[in-house]
């Protein structure tokens, strides 16, 4: 209940925004992150930045919460497992364990009969060559485990591509497991959220419309630009996959739709989700809510769309021009945008520093608002130099 220690594993602008949300409802939070900078540990009231492998940590920090989440999937199985024998942890490990790996995932999802694109399990120049035999060109690899936002990541167009990604397989020290998947020609890629508790109950927030530069989530639409059948078909795939997870916690299920209609499954995230960010600012409860809701035990909020949104991801520099005086007074008189900064001390080129949310009573508006702001941020006005 309210007044309880929650503990979430990561520390970054998703466990800060988890964070924000469980003090919010009157719980306490207690934040485990390597990272002694991360967003969230200026904001818990219990923070922890030793090694996910510190046994003495791990004591600690047990003993302190009634109940644990985690803001991403790249947490220590090993860890969870421990965890949660003594402490209720949404999502399970196990559900960890098959989504962490995305290989292990598509074979997860391909079992149950859930579309997704053909893929190869490449170990060897052997199984790549086998891989592109069956596959075809172009082709994209990916690293099993870890990678995000691009990373991890090798496209092969054309054979004469072929012989660099043999070296990297080649390399005795890499240690490195791949999946090698079908490029998807894509009219669109779909992202749902959905939210799953102990007893099956479930709530599906409406499907957002996404597009990505280099492999980062540039910005999100919702509603999607797609027919209600369309919409249906993709919330009903997505609330599949995750019941076939026996998945309790908030998922957000990435979704190609092909040329020919097909709705495939890309990934699936077992946390909260960048390009569900809409949901603070243009739904009566956000996803962060929601996960203190499905961690806690509390009956599942409502995911009801007040209006139209646009989130636009500010990227590295970007965040200099929301920050100066013109842009930061252009930006916040801006009708309908929500800015939301994450606090991070470091700028790096295509680090997610914050995010400008857009809502409007008509799509087409907050659309307008989004592209205005996005052309302004990407380009801004040289300086002016002074007069000597």
């Amino acid at each position: 209940m309210p007044g309880s220690m929650v503990g979430v594993l990561g520390g970054g602008q998703l466990g800060a925004m988890f964070t924000g949300a469980a003090r919010r409802m009157g719980y306490r939070v207690a934040v485990w992150d390597p990272d002694s900078d991360a967003p969230a540990h200026r904001i818990a009231d219990q923070s922890f930045s030793t090694s996910f492998a510190d046994h003495d940590t791990r004591e600690r920090f047990v003993d302190s919460v009634q109940a644990l989440t985690l803001e991403w999937e790249n947490i220590p199985v090993e860890l969870c497992q421990w965890l949660e024998q003594r402490r209720p942890l949404r999502p399970s490990s196990a559900v960890l364990r098959i989504l962490q790996d995305r290989l292990t995932q598509k074979q997860f999802l391909s079992s149950c009969s859930i579309p997704v694109p053909d893929f190869a399990e490449v170990q060897s120049v052997h199984q790549l060559h086998h891989a592109i035999k069956r596959l075809g060109l172009p082709l994209i690899c990916k690293t099993a485990r870890s990678g995000y936002d691009g990373k991890g990541q090798w496209l092969i167009r054309q054979s004469s591509e072929v012989a660099q990604f043999e070296q990297i397989l080649s390399r005795p020290s890499s240690g490195v497991r791949w999946i090698a998947e079908q490029v998807v020609t894509f009219v669109r890629e779909l992202s749902v959220l959905v939210v799953r508790s102990g007893n099956g109950e479930t709530r599906v927030y409406p499907v957002a419309e996404n597009r990505h530069e280099h492999g980062i989530l540039r910005d999100s639409v919702v509603p999607a630009s797609i027919s209600p059948s369309d919409a249906e078909a993709a919330c009903e795939l997505s609330v599949r996959a995750v019941a076939e997870l026996h998945g309790v916690g908030i998922f957000c299920i990435e979704i190609f739709q092909a040329q020919d209609g097909r709705l495939l499954i890309n990934e699936i995230a077992p946390r909260p989700h960048n390009s569900g960010h809409y949901t603070l600012d243009a739904c009566t409860v956000s996803q962060f809510e929601q996960q203190v809701r499905v961690t806690c035990g509390l009956p599942l909020g409502e995911v009801r769309l007040l209006s139209p949104a646009v989130m636009v991801n500010l990227l590295g520099d970007e965040v200099t021009v929301v920050l100066s005086g013109e842009g930061s007074r252009e930006t916040f008189s801006t009708q309908g945008a929500s800015v939301h900064l994450y606090g991070k001390r470091v700028i790096r080129p295509g680090r997610k520093m914050g995010h400008v949310t857009f809502t409007a009573p008509e799509r087409e508006i907050a659309v307008a608002s989004a592209q205005q702001f996005l052309s302004r941020v990407q380009n801004p006005p040289s300086a002016v130099p002074s007069p000597s």
